[in-house]
C-alpha cells in the first residue's frame, strides 16, 4: 500500500481517463477508469469499488450522476454514503478498514466509476 501522501498524489494528478476497466463480471456494475484502478491498487481498496457496484441496482440512484464518499472513523470503522447529487440515497457501514485517507469521493457517470479530477 502507498503512503498517505502518495495516495493523495495520484487523487491530485490523474488527468482525464484514457480507458475504462471492467471490476465484474456481473451486468449492471459499472466500469472504472485508468485513475480509479491505480488508486484502488495503491490504497487496496478495491473493495470500494465493489460496495459501489453492489448498489447500483437500486432504482432509487440515478444512473447518470451520483456521488459516493467514503468516510473513516479514527477507530478504523468507516461508513460509504452514495447520493444522487446532494440527496443521500446509500449508507453502508464498513467495520474495519485500513483505508490511509480519512475521507475520499468518487463519482459515477452513466456507469462510469471516477475520480474528481477525471470529471
Amino acid at each position: 500500500m502507498k503512503t498517505k501522501q502518495e495516495i493523495l498524489d495520484i487523487l491530485n494528478s490523474t488527468p482525464n481517463p484514457e480507458g475504462y476497466h471492467a471490476i465484474s463480471p456481473i451486468p449492471g456494475y459499472p466500469v472504472a477508469t485508468d485513475g480509479v484502478i491505480v488508486l484502488a491498487e495503491a490504497a487496496g481498496c478495491h473493495w470500494l469499488l465493489d460496495v459501489i457496484g453492489s448498489h447500483q441496482r437500486d432504482k432509487r440512484l440515478d444512473p447518470s450522476f451520483q456521488v459516493w464518499r467514503l468516510e473513516v472513523s479514527k477507530d478504523k470503522s468507516a461508513t460509504v454514503r452514495g447520493y444522487n447529487d446532494t440527496e443521500l440515497i446509500v449508507t453502508q457501514s464498513i467495520a474495519v478498514t485500513d483505508f490511509p485517507l480519512d475521507e475520499l469521493k468518487l463519482f459515477v457517470i452513466d456507469g462510469v466509476i471516477m475520480l474528481p479530477s477525471e470529471y
